[in-house]
């Protein structure tokens, strides 16, 4: 490892000391010491028909709604809402205030229960199902 960097040795002084530099003016040009513009220096190039794009207009997002970027926009932020404030906040709250069903099975058990004892059967019927309605296979259809 240490031979691999021993490679690197004589260039690493180089390197460190002949660091690129770049020096840039930004005070602005007075008189004929400035440099022309390329549009003084030659006519506009007739493209027929076909201008260059702006860069510095934005570029919208198209999201799918509308061919026209205002009514797309709008649209959009119509459907985050309504997808996110109304469906899961007020359809989370309507989840959690449903009624609890398990307090009326628990109470129609204990009814079930009541009744079954004052009558003296079993709470669980050992033949829950009727045997004379079940069809078992024969020893030889196994």
């Amino acid at each position: 490892m240490l031979t691999r960097l021993l490679r690197f040795g004589p260039a690493v002084p180089r390197l460190i000391s002949s660091q690129p530099v770049r020096f840039v003016s930004r005070s602005k040009p007075t008189g004929a010491a400035g440099s022309a513009a390329v549009t003084d220096l030659h006519a506009p190039v007739d493209q027929g028909g076909h201008a260059e794009a702006d860069p510095y207009v934005k570029n919208r997002d198209f999201h799918g709604f509308s061919s026209d970027p205002e009514v797309d926009e709008w649209n959009m932020r119509t459907a985050f809402f309504c997808g996110i404030s109304v469906a899961l906040v007020f359809g989370g709250f309507f989840l959690a205030y449903l009624p609890d069903h398990t307090s009326w099975v628990r109470r129609e058990a204990e009814r079930v229960i009541v009744e079954r004892e004052k009558a003296g059967l079993p709470l669980i019927d050992p033949d829950y199902y009727d045997s004379s309605k079940i069809i078992l296979p024969t020893a030889g259809e196994e």
